[in-house]
């Protein structure tokens, strides 16, 4: 009776051992896997970084002359606009009528402190908010659409602001500065990186 009992009793502690040996394992494995959720977090991009954003990329051969594309680039609309002969002509012939006709005091990288704010009189790359309170101006490309002798450009609805087909803000107008221009390059013929240059990412 007696080794009856001590047999009942190895068995209770066998599993009472198990038991434990199980628990201990299963709690340690609950540990090392809430120890690495921040460390696997870590290497995801930070908040700041995702609002830094990366690069955008754009087809341009999908882009029809006098067209205009609207990608993202830092959460901020990016005007790229297929200029036709046409429209590149009509850039000249009203800098009197200017707030800043030489960009002198309006934020682009130095390759687009040009008559036509840009690296090439095809291809128009602005940052799409108003320089007045950040509104979306509206395309309004055809020649004497908004009034007589009005050459084409982006018209901000909210307070009236005007800027030509090279994103010069007009005298009269809220808006103080012309439309930015975000840093930009061509690694192809076909292809426009937003938000990276020769000097990088910006």
């Amino acid at each position: 009776m007696a080794d009856h009992a001590v047999v009942a009793e190895d068995e209770v502690d066998l599993s009472r051992r198990k038991f434990l040996t199980r628990a201990t394992i299963a709690t340690g494995a609950v540990g090392t896997v809430l120890a690495a959720v921040p460390f696997i977090e870590s290497w995801s991009p930070s908040e700041r970084a995702r609002a830094q954003g990366a690069p955008t990329e754009l087809d341009l051969s999908k882009l029809e002359p006098g067209q205009m594309a609207t990608p993202v680039w830092r959460k901020s609309p990016i005007y790229v606009v297929r200029r036709t002969p046409d429209m590149v002509a009509r850039i000249a012939g009203h800098d009197e009528l200017l707030k800043d006709p030489k960009s002198e005091n309006s934020d682009q990288p130095p390759y687009a402190r040009n008559p036509l704010r840009s690296r090439s009189a095809e291809f128009l790359v602005l940052i799409g908010t108003c320089t007045h309170l950040g509104c979306l101006p509206k395309q309004r490309f055809s020649a004497g659409e908004l009034y007589p002798g009005w050459p084409g450009g982006f018209f901000c609805p909210c307070h009236g602001s005007r800027f030509d087909l090279a994103g010069r803000v007009f005298e009269g107008s809220p808006a103080s500065a012309n439309l930015r221009v975000p840093p930009y390059s061509y690694p192809n013929a076909r292809t426009l990186v937003i938000g990276a240059d020769e000097k990088g990412v910006a």
